[in-house]
């Protein structure tokens, strides 16, 4: 039996969770779209006694998170110690050209992506913000297809 069609869109997501300080927030302004919040994440990675950092800059578009940022602004580039634990969405590689300095002229990349939520904020070490759990379990499983032979009658 064939199942109806649907023109609903599905997305493969690249989420990357984790922990790290926040700087530099700051409203972007664009010449032909609404302006948005954006802030860097200096994520941290390795052991916990010499933690590294890897530097990402986030349009901010979780709803929550935009929130977040807009209160925590001055705290942010005051440089207080806002540590959050984030989800970041679809990370991507902008390269560009160092246009000053010892680098001039020097190709350089960035990370980027999208910041789509935070689960707990903390200030000079007090945490000011935890969300609630939630059940992504049950949502991530009903999204896979677990039965092939509906992916095979897909192409009929």
């Amino acid at each position: 039996m064939r199942q109806p069609f649907t023109n609903e869109t599905k997305y493969f997501d690249l989420h990357t969770r984790g922990i790290g300080y926040l700087c530099r927030a700051r409203e972007v302004r664009v010449r032909k779209a609404d302006p948005f919040m954006a802030v860097t994440v200096d994520a941290l990675h390795g052991a916990t006694h010499d933690a590294e950092y890897t530097y990402i800059d986030c349009r901010v578009t979780g709803t929550e998170a935009d929130m977040l940022i807009r209160h925590c602004k001055e705290e942010i580039n005051s440089g207080d110690k806002v540590l959050v634990s984030f989800t970041i969405g679809d990370i991507w590689i902008s390269p560009f050209t160092y246009q000053k300095g010892d680098k001039k002229g020097q190709p350089g990349a960035s990370l980027k992506g999208r910041l789509l939520y935070i689960s707990m904020l903390r200030i000079n070490g007090e945490t000011v913000f935890r969300a609630t759990p939630k059940d992504t379990t049950q949502k991530a499983s009903s999204d896979v297809v677990m039965d092939r032979s509906e992916l095979a009658e897909s192409d009929d």
